[in-house]
């Protein structure tokens, strides 16, 4: 396993703040903890198959489910987290379940690979949950956290990073029906969790 750098992300603005945060952090006392809903994912009864996860950052839940058997594909803008990730994972031995990918999401398509699971965690992109909903293959599992837009971030550059009453679920494609809902938080900001299956093919 090897982390897939892109060039020409060098001087991404996301890329320079993430990888600061990652590199202040370090990784020597990172927790690299699942994320809290990830036992409910799997009650879900996600079917066989690769699992991506979308702005990963140093994912526990990669590694948790690397642990479980799964070829796991992570994506994130920041090569430092990436590289901290390939670091733990090598240290727990699943490094060859893993494949890391530096990209930046608003320039990301799901390609012709369709997943078992498909997540992401404290991130937001309307246009990015659409591709993602495509990523999922028949029968497979859609789960995602996203910050919830308070009535003192409306208006505000932060609004678009925030999901608005009734989202994501009222974004899913007819063919996924909500299994799970809840509540989070992040830094006492709350935040908001669905899981979603995505009907199998007929006959299937």
């Amino acid at each position: 396993m090897s982390v897939q750098t892109d060039p020409a992300l060098r001087e991404h603005p996301n890329r320079v703040d993430w990888n600061a945060r990652y590199e202040r952090a370090g990784s020597a006392h990172a927790p690299f903890a699942p994320v809290p809903w990830l036992a409910d994912v799997l009650r879900a009864g996600v079917p066989d198959g690769p699992v991506l996860e979308l702005a990963s950052g140093r994912s526990g839940t990669a590694l948790a489910l690397a642990a479980h058997g799964r070829q796991v594909t992570a994506i994130d803008v920041s090569d430092v987290a990436l590289l901290q990730l390939e670091s733990e994972a090598v240290r727990r031995g699943v490094a060859d379940r893993l494949n890391l990918v530096q990209a930046d999401l608003g320039c990301w398509e799901p390609g012709e690979t369709r997943f078992a699971l498909v997540l992401s965690r404290l991130f937001w992109d309307a246009a990015i949950f659409h591709r993602a909903c495509e990523a999922v293959m028949p029968g497979g599992v859609l789960a995602w956290e996203s910050l919830a837009l308070s009535g003192a971030e409306a208006g505000t550059a932060s609004a678009k990073r925030r999901v608005k009453p009734g989202e994501p679920a009222c974004l899913l494609p007819a063919d996924f029906t909500v299994v799970h809902e809840g509540q989070g938080s992040c830094d006492s900001a709350p935040s908001r969790i669905m899981i979603a299956r995505r009907s199998p093919l007929p006959g299937a």
